[in-house]
């Protein structure tokens, strides 16, 4: 990850509800939200929602999909993996005894 990429992605996560925002479809898994369930989940307005989730798509750090009448946010697992990796390439200078070892491999639920 190149450094303008993590500087986005760390400032779209800077703010309480951005942040509680990402959290939630991370906790969501792979089959996201809906807008109406994330929105519910915050209790913040549409529009605050909306201008929110546009800061976050825009770091990359979640896509949708319209399904419907209805659009689907979901998390993008990648580019989060990719900024922790970031943050912690270096951790205890490089040794392999220290610091994260796997990526986050959610599952998808069984329906």
């Amino acid at each position: 990850m190149e450094i303008k990429a993590a500087l986005a992605a760390l400032s779209a996560l800077g703010h309480e509800s951005r942040l509680a925002a990402f959290r939630g479809l991370v906790q969501a898994g792979p089959e996201g939200l809906s807008v109406g369930e994330l929105r519910e989940h915050l209790d913040l307005p549409p529009a605050t929602l909306t201008a929110h989730l546009n800061v976050l798509r825009a770091a990359g750090l979640v896509s949708d999909q319209r399904e419907g009448r209805v659009i689907r946010v979901r998390a993008d697992y990648t580019r989060m993996d990719a900024l922790l990796a970031y943050l912690t390439e270096n951790c205890c200078a490089g040794t392999t005894s220290c610091g994260p070892t796997s990526s986050c491999k959610p599952r998808r639920k069984r329906t």
